[in-house]
C-alpha cells in the first residue's frame, strides 16, 4: 500500500511476527506531512511497516488545494485505506491526527470493513460537544502564535517570509479543519486505544486525553510521559516498545494500567 495518499517508510526485514504481521497507518499533526512519521518508523523497524498519510498542500502534494475538513479527509482516507489494505492494519495519529485517525476508524466500520485492529491516539482530548477553544484560530498571527507555543514547527520556517508562505496555506487550512470539526455521537468503536500524551502539554490534560476510554467498548491504556505538546519527539523508543508490544499481544487482552514514563 503507497499511494498519492500513503507513503510507506519501512518495510520489516526482521521477524515481523512481533507485532503480528500489523502495519501502522499514521496520521500527521496540523500543518505536518507524511514525514513527520520517518523517526517513528525508523524506531518501530524491523518489527512493524509503517504508512503516513500525506494530506494535499505539503511536500510533494503542494501544488494541491488543502481540505479543511476533517469529515472530508477522513473519507478519503477511509477510501484510501480500504483500497490497498492487505493483512491486518492499525493506526496512530497526534494531535489533529488523533482525530483524523478516530473518524477514520468511524467510518471503516460504518461501511462494514474490519477497520483498525488497534487505535494510538497522541496529544489529542477525547472529543467532546463543546469544542476546544485551542481550536479556535481565527487569523494568521493566532495560527503563528500556536505554532510556536506548541513547539511543531522550526521557528526558523515562521521567521522566514518565503519558508513561512509555504506552510501557511496548510496551517490555515488544518486548523479551519479542527475549529470546525463537530463530534457526531455515535456507538462507541469495538477496538483497543492506546493513549499517548505529555505530563505539561499545554492543550491537553491527562484527564481529558483518559477520557478516551468512553470511546471504545475494548481495553484502554492510558501512558504519560514528561514533556509537552511533541513530547513524543523525546519518546521514541518507549512509544515504539509501547506500539508493538500491544501490536504482539492477543486481540481483546486486558487492559494495562495507566503509567507515567520519564
Amino acid at each position: 500500500m503507497d499511494s498519492e495518499w500513503l507513503r510507506r517508510f519501512a518495510v520489516p526485514g526482521g521477524d515481523s511476527a512481533a507485532a503480528g504481521g500489523t502495519a501502522l497507518v499514521c496520521f500527521p499533526h496540523a500543518g505536518g506531512a507524511a514525514s513527520a512519521y520517518v523517526p517513528l518508523a525508523r524506531a518501530l523497524a524491523p518489527d512493524v511497516a509503517v504508512l503516513a498519510a500525506q494530506y494535499p498542500g505539503r511536500q510533494d502534494r503542494r501544488h494541491e488545494a488543502p481540505l479543511d475538513d476533517i469529515g472530508e479527509l477522513a473519507d478519503a482516507l477511509a477510501a484510501e485505506v480500504r483500497r490497498g489494505t492487505e493483512g491486518p492494519y492499525a493506526f496512530f495519529g497526534h494531535s489533529m491526527g488523533a482525530v483524523l485517525a478516530y473518524e477514520t476508524a468511524r467510518r471503516l466500520r460504518a461501511a462494514g470493513q474490519a477497520g483498525p485492529r488497534h487505535l494510538f491516539l497522541s496529544g489529542r482530548r477525547a472529543p467532546a460537544l463543546d469544542p476546544s477553544p485551542h481550536d479556535r484560530m481565527l487569523t494568521d498571527a493566532d495560527v503563528m502564535a500556536a505554532v510556536r507555543r506548541l513547539g511543531g514547527t522550526t521557528p526558523a520556517v515562521l521567521d522566514d517570509p518565503e519558508l513561512r508562505e509555504m506552510v501557511m496555506p496548510a496551517l490555515r487550512a488544518d486548523y479551519r479543519a479542527v475549529g470546525r470539526y463537530a463530534w457526531r455521537p455515535g456507538a462507541p468503536l469495538d477496538v483497543p486505544i492506546g493513549v499517548f500524551v505529555g505530563d505539561g502539554d499545554p492543550v491537553v490534560t491527562v484527564e481529558q486525553a483518559g477520557a478516551w476510554r468512553d470511546f471504545t467498548t475494548a481495553a484502554t491504556t492510558l501512558e504519560v510521559f514528561q514533556g509537552g505538546h511533541f513530547y513524543l519527539d523525546r519518546h521514541l523508543p518507549a512509544i515504539a516498545r509501547s506500539v508493538t508490544g500491544a501490536l504482539a499481544a492477543p486481540a481483546g487482552g486486558p487492559a494495562a494500567r495507566p503509567g507515567v514514563r520519564s
